[in-house]
């Protein structure tokens, strides 16, 4: 009999361990490409990533800016895995901006949780 409650225990605590893992949190992520207007990518562009709420809220949103700088690829990667929180509905609306030399171009992205999102910023000389 006791060698039943141990296997019992024991499949309880690997069915235990193995759901939990399939819960994992996946990353919270967010990707510009940076191209000119030929279409061609922009290595070497600053990006900054930045809330700009159009009513003044009590929180604090500069936390959400990130700046980086665009590879070879004309892609820069940022992470924001570690403001995310589960549960949470929704994560966030950011402004891009994207300079490089005299050229430069803005665009908004929404960063879905638990997601790598996309946007493409166009940059261009100012008029």
């Amino acid at each position: 009999m006791p060698l039943k409650a141990i296997l019992a225990a024991v499949l309880l605590i690997l069915l235990g361990a193995g759901l939990g893992s399939c819960n994992k949190e996946k990353d919270t992520k967010a990707t510009i490409t940076v191209l000119d207007t030929a279409g061609a990518v922009v290595g070497g562009a600053y990006v900054k990533l930045f809330a700009n709420p159009s009513v003044p809220l009590q929180a604090d949103f500069t936390r959400l800016t990130k700046e980086g700088t665009t590879s070879s690829d004309g892609k820069v990667t940022f992470d924001y895995s570690e403001f995310y929180k589960r549960g949470q509905a929704g994560f966030a609306v950011l402004n891009i901006l994207a300079k490089r030399d005299s050229l430069s171009g803005e665009g908004i992205i929404r960063i879905e949780e638990e997601q790598t999102n996309e946007e493409t910023v166009v940059v261009k000389a100012a008029p």
